[in-house]
């Protein structure tokens, strides 16, 4: 089965989506968006962004990103699904950045 978005509630107000695996398992957070238009706008650009976004290492030791999207072949090989899971561009805070603001 294929992952899903959730949009939560904010407890101070607003909403934030989540990124599930398959499995249910979290794969990212998003930021607080005001109302629930935004958030399914926000769902959009996240859409695009995996399918088409480059993929940037930031991390400490990390290896100069591919020049374009992964092929479907690399992203099997890597672990990923059919569709690219990079996410970015404001919309979703992915791995520790995300848990370390819950």
């Amino acid at each position: 089965m294929a992952g899903y978005f959730e949009v939560v509630d904010v407890p101070d107000g607003g909403y934030r989506i989540r990124m599930l695996d398959g499995a249910g398992n979290l794969m990212a957070v998003s930021v607080t968006f005001p109302t629930k238009r935004a958030a399914v706008a926000g769902i959009a650009q996240a859409r695009e962004i995996a399918g088409t976004g480059l993929i940037r290492d930031r991390s400490a030791g990390g290896q100069a990103a591919p020049a374009g999207p992964l092929s479907r072949a690399s992203r099997r090989a890597a672990g990923g699904a059919g569709r690219g899971t990079s996410l970015s561009g404001g919309s979703l805070a992915a791995g520790k950045r995300a848990r370390a603001h819950h």
